[in-house]
């Protein structure tokens, strides 16, 4: 069994990738590598995509300049239906499209669209930067041990804003409901950073290595 972590420059990938390899280790779920390959994506038993940055960016650091590397992400997911996680601007490329900056196609495997967050309150900052609490919405069992109030760790200005609820697993409240976990068939994304959100962040990660949707 191999996870890849996809390499699209986007981020230093060093401790997504610790991470991901010490949950491996513990639920003997494989080897876990990060790379560019569009041949090592194809072959990959689960797909990890993380992402920091602008979504315009980062969507034409997959879509555009890596077109390889697209068509080996679509036919693994798509096709294959392999095992799929979408990590911060990651996860925010899963949607239809996104509207930082300017109105950007994202995968189009959420039914949903990026937008800026806007918290009623004016003494909540943007980006909206810490430590929150998630609000579970639905089960899934890539949230199996993972409950309402656990805390998970959060670095964006941007969140996704759904158009079918049944794909929002889960939220926290910044001003308003930000999007925190999406996921539709084989497919699961987290807004909040799973490497740097300890317990939380590794039981989702652990659970994703044993997950067959």
């Amino acid at each position: 069994m191999t996870t890849v972590l996809i390499d699209t420059d986007s981020g230093n990938l060093h401790s997504a990738e610790k991470a991901f390899q010490r949950m491996a280790r513990e639920a003997d779920a494989g080897e876990v590598i990060v790379t560019a390959d569009p041949d090592a994506v194809a072959r990959a038993t689960r797909v990890v995509l993380p992402g920091d940055g602008a979504f315009p960016a980062c969507a034409r650091a997959l879509m555009r300049d890596r077109a390889a590397l697209h068509e080996a992400l679509l036919d693994a997911v798509e096709r294959q239906g392999r095992p799929f996680l979408g990590i911060c601007v990651g996860m925010q490329l899963m949607a239809k499209r996104g509207l930082e900056y300017h109105e950007t196609d994202g995968l189009g495997w959420i039914d949903g669209e990026v937008v800026p967050i806007t918290p009623a309150d004016p003494a909540l900052k943007v980006p909206h930067m810490g430590w929150n609490d998630l609000v579970i919405d639905h089960p899934h069992p890539v949230l199996d041990g993972i409950a309402t109030g656990d805390h998970a760790y959060f670095v964006h200005s941007f969140h996704m804003k759904l158009t079918v609820p049944d794909q929002r697993l889960a939220h926290c409240d910044y001003g308003e409901a930000v999007t925190a976990i999406v996921a539709n068939g084989n497919r699961i994304g987290a807004q909040f950073h799973p490497e740097k959100s300890q317990a939380t962040g590794l039981r989702l990660i652990r659970n994703f290595l044993g997950w067959t949707p």
